[in-house]
């Protein structure tokens, strides 16, 4: 009889561990906004919140503790490049970059010509290469927006 031994993926583990921190700090965050905690005050849903996530995350650590890594992966160098191969794809990197250049570029221009840059670069993007299709379906979900927002909601746009 053989035991199945669970793995974790590349980088799980330092996941967790940052997961853990990042619930410490919102509860540290939350916290602060009214300086303690009372039932009845403007922190409370927020430290509920931020309670659920520490518990959370550390319920994730201990269900992890008996995984192990995949024993081809020897040291700690070893297993960043099957981190960063599995997670950070060219298709999630380029529309993260995208994506930041988008959010900079609305400050700059109107929300309507940067989303439709943003829409068509990314239809063209991921249709490789249909530029005359990409460009009508990024114009038709620009007016689409235009006639829901503007017109309908009546909701100001930047």
């Amino acid at each position: 009889m053989t035991k199945k031994i669970e793995r974790v993926r590349a980088g799980e583990k330092v996941f967790d561990w940052l997961l853990l921190l990042f619930s410490v700090g919102v509860l540290y965050e939350a916290y602060r906004i009214d300086n303690g905690v009372q039932l009845n005050s403007a922190g409370s849903f927020p430290v509920g919140l931020a309670l659920i996530m520490l518990a959370s995350s550390i319920a994730i650590l201990f269900s992890h503790r008996r995984k192990q890594r995949d024993p081809q992966i020897r040291s700690a160098g070893q297993e960043f490049k099957v981190f960063l191969h599995e997670h950070f794809k060219t298709h999630i990197v380029v529309f993260s970059i995208v994506s930041m250049l988008y959010l900079v570029a609305i400050v700059w221009t109107s929300f309507y010509v940067s989303t439709f840059i943003f829409l068509a670069a990314m239809f063209i993007y991921y249709r490789q290469g249909k530029i005359i299709s990409s460009l009508v379906i990024a114009s038709l979900a620009i007016a689409v927006i235009y006639v829901l927002f503007t017109i309908v909601f009546r909701v100001y746009l930047p």
